[in-house]
């Protein structure tokens, strides 16, 4: 592995940390330094969320307030690149226990987040994200355990 490489795979690996920091930290600034600006976030997998970060992060910025805390882990990070040294796919796992308002028990999720990373002069940035949602427990709406969840039923936009 070249030096390069493994500089871009360190650069793209602290934007995954970023990620999960600034949605525990409920940093939406943080969160939206992950993203090219004009990058397609889509949670419609567990969600009726799709947008901008821009657009996402005012979305998250009322509606994650009540949320006591989260605590996102991302692992078994596989990156692939494009075929060109400015471009890479990204495939990581989530896992993430977390309150949320009006329940009494930790709840669990878990799954898999697919970027698609680009180089910017500003750093790796993710100008697409798909979150596949793959298991949930002690589901707020559907009871103990789920697939494919329903977390939050406002629309993004």
């Amino acid at each position: 592995m070249e030096l390069r490489e493994v500089s871009d795979r360190v650069e793209i690996q602290a934007a995954l940390t970023r990620y999960a920091t600034g949605v525990d930290s409920k940093n939406w600034g943080l969160w939206q330094t992950v993203f090219t600006e004009d990058a397609d976030v889509d949670y419609t997998n567990s969600t009726p969320l799709r947008g901008t970060p821009t657009e996402l992060a005012a979305w998250y910025e009322v509606n994650f307030a009540p949320v006591p805390w989260t605590m996102h882990y991302v692992t078994n990070v596989d990156i692939t690149f494009d075929g060109a040294e400015d471009a890479a796919k990204v495939t990581a796992m989530f896992y993430n226990p977390c309150l949320l308002p009006g329940q009494d028990a930790t709840s669990y999720f878990g799954g898999y987040y697919h970027h698609d990373f680009v180089r910017t002069p500003q750093g790796w940035r993710s100008k697409h994200l798909v979150e596949e949602m793959v298991w949930w427990v002690n589901h707020p709406v559907r009871g103990t355990s789920s697939t494919a969840p329903t977390v939050f039923t406002a629309a993004a936009r």
